[in-house]
């Protein structure tokens, strides 16, 4: 599943234990809601590790012992240790937006900055997509790939602290949207996301094309 794929690349992992002989998937996340609808996908019954540090967030932990899922992943470009050098895996075009809104909804964001108007009313600021890696070389075939396909305009990889960024401003976030969110995808997306855009088409009614009006019904 294309999807499932691309959230193991932006937050999954593979551990090699030899010394158990044992190969692992690893999931993490801060949001527990995400960990188990990734369990559900995966048909996965085990058990989901909370972690509470001194400082920071609680973390959620979906470790899964299966030699069979380790192999086809690898098969499918994932390794242990990937974070700063994987590379854009070859997906076929029909599978393209499942995987790009997998990865979006482990290591992206949509945000929507507004301000308030004189008459109290709302000002829409900016739309923003922004896809986050430790691996500039997977975030540029990424922006090519979309610009290629979508016609974008203005996606840039930035040098952030700790990672990389390739960031999407208004434009192009509108073109973005009925590629990542075409019809008939029952639950495979985290609604967080998509509402953000569903909040400013409703902002901004004028900018809904018409292959945009069934997706935000």
């Amino acid at each position: 599943m294309a999807y499932v794929l691309g959230y193991l690349y932006a937050d999954g992992s593979l551990e090699d234990a030899s010394y158990l002989r044992g190969k692992y998937l690893r999931v993490t996340s801060v949001d527990r809601d995400s960990i188990v609808r990734i369990r559900k996908w995966l048909e996965s019954e085990h058990t989901i590790v909370v972690s509470k540090p001194p400082i920071g967030r609680i973390r959620y932990l979906l470790r899964i012992g299966s030699h069979k899922i380790y192999d086809s992943l690898t098969k499918l470009g994932l390794y242990p240790n990937k974070s700063l050098t994987i590379k854009f895996p070859a997906i076929p075009d029909k599978y393209l937006s499942d995987f790009v809104r997998g990865y979006m909804d482990g290591d992206g964001c949509v945000s929507l900055y507004t301000k308030k108007g004189k008459k109290k009313d709302v000002i829409v600021k900016k739309l923003s997509v922004i896809f986050t890696s430790g691996s500039f070389d997977f975030l540029s075939s990424l922006c090519e790939i979309l610009r290629r396909k979508l016609q974008l305009d203005q996606g840039n990889v930035y040098k952030c602290q700790r990672c990389f960024q390739l960031r999407y401003s208004t434009n192009d976030s509108i073109k973005l949207f009925p590629f990542l969110y075409r019809k008939n995808l029952k639950d495979l997306f985290f609604k967080r996301k998509f509402v953000v855009f569903s909040k400013y088409f409703k902002l901004r009614p004028q900018r809904i094309e018409p292959c945009m009006r069934s997706l935000l019904r």
